[in-house]
């Protein structure tokens, strides 16, 4: 049987925690940039129409 350095194991478990976070993450909060720009884009568009059709009496 070969030994186990117990530092190792112990190092390759954390990364491996922190690696499956990481993925949970990035499938929860991950948008690349231009996906948040497309978003922010559209959100203004939509904004200034119904800005335009605003009737304002006076």
């Amino acid at each position: 049987m070969k030994p186990v350095n117990l530092n190792q194991a112990r190092k390759e478990r954390d990364r491996a925690a922190a690696k499956a976070k990481a993925d949970e993450n990035a499938i929860r909060f991950g948008r690349t940039k231009a996906e948040r720009l497309l978003d922010a884009a559209r959100a203004q568009k939509a904004h200034d129409h119904l800005s335009q059709l605003k009737f304002e009496e006076d």
